[in-house]
């Protein structure tokens, strides 16, 4: 998906920052929404289909995790988070619940950009894996399987479970390297996100996400396990 296809939507109380995000984003080809909070978001949600949302955090009437709460698992819309600098707190909670990145105010609009770009890139790979042709066979996470060519994650009994993005892109990096120890580097680069810092601790976070929803005792993982000081192995057995 190019720039010129996609729909962002801004959410933020700050109608100096939303219209700046608005006219840069609109200046390089994003059609571009903007919403003053929580009900006018659900609005345009119900109305357009959206490729990104960009959203603060702190909002009077109804703050940023509030709506990002709202919102999943049903909304996977990719959602970039903007918190107070230095705000390490609110940028977990974000990710926890499922955003899928965050930026510092006040904000870099090049940073913004290369961000959105690199969200766009995994939503076009999800979307291609999705009409792809050749008969992937399926790939076990303990009782799910991650089916490669719907690019769904099914439960024992056929339902599908919610993932981001991310989520997916992560599932597909453990799935074709079945076996082997992944560093935090080596799953950002087979993921496709080089937006984040192989130090950050992000990928632990949506690990432990990903945890939650596949094993059995998320606290004694046995489908996706640590190799302390090392990374991540995913061991089906």
């Amino acid at each position: 998906m190019d720039s010129q296809n996609a729909h962002i939507l801004v959410c933020d109380d700050e109608i100096d920052l939303r219209e700046m995000l608005q006219e840069y984003l609109g200046k390089r080809g994003y059609k571009v929404s903007g919403a003053a909070g929580g009900d006018e978001l659900r609005d345009i949600l119900s109305t357009n289909t959206v490729d990104v949302i960009i959203m603060d955090i702190n909002m009077p009437k109804e703050d940023g995790l509030s709506i990002l709460r709202s919102l999943r698992p049903e909304d996977t819309t990719p959602i970039i988070m903007l918190t107070a600098a230095g705000d390490v707190v609110d940028r977990i909670i974000g990710l926890e619940m499922g955003a899928d990145d965050y930026l510092g105010k006040p904000v870099d609009l090049r940073e913004l950009e290369a961000r959105i770009k690199a969200i766009l890139r995994r939503e076009t790979i999800s979307s291609s894996a999705k009409a792809e042709k050749v008969d992937w066979d399926c790939a076990p996470f303990g009782d799910f399987l991650l089916d490669k060519v719907a690019a769904k994650l099914r439960a024992a009994d056929g339902s599908e479970v919610q993932l981001t993005a991310m989520e997916y892109s992560l599932l597909k990096v453990f799935a074709a390297n079945r076996g082997r120890v992944l560093n935090r580097d080596q799953l950002l680069e087979q993921a496709h996100d080089r937006s984040w810092d192989p130090f950050d601790r992000s990928v632990d976070i949506r690990i432990s996400r990903l945890r939650r929803k596949l094993e059995t005792n998320p606290e004694k993982p046995e489908v996706i396990r640590t190799v302390r000081g090392i990374g991540y192995l995913y061991d089906p057995k």
